[in-house]
């Protein structure tokens, strides 16, 4: 399945609701594309919603860190939320789970955002 992204904004965070392979030939620059102009619009909190993401290439954990790494230098904050098991685990092995906060429902990333604002 090629990957797909939905935009929502609740409480002012941006949530992207993913789906598909997050991979170099199914995504490319799509999601850091995403990012740079949800921030250049001002926007500061982010949600990635995983729960359709089943597979993440090499290329596509650079991505999620070059999103993270350009929402911070504008200040902001990005968490992931609906990780599957095999995602989860390769964000483990990589440690790139040290990076994001994690969380496995959608209510309490956002209440962790109210907290931090």
């Amino acid at each position: 399945m090629p990957f797909e992204m939905t935009t929502r904004e609740l409480d002012r965070v941006v949530i992207v609701d993913a789906v598909g392979r997050l991979t170099l030939s199914d995504s490319r620059t799509r999601l850091r594309d995403l990012i740079h102009v949800f921030t250049s619009d001002g926007h500061k909190h982010f949600l990635l919603n995983l729960a359709g993401v089943d597979f993440i290439d090499s290329d596509g954990m650079g991505e999620l860190v070059r999103s993270y790494s350009i929402v911070r230098q504008q200040g902001g904050e990005m968490r992931l939320v609906h990780l599957q098991q095999r995602v989860q685990d390769l964000l483990q092995t990589t440690r790139v789970n040290t990076i994001f906060e994690i969380y496995s429902e959608e209510q309490a990333a956002l209440q962790a955002f109210r907290r931090g604002a």
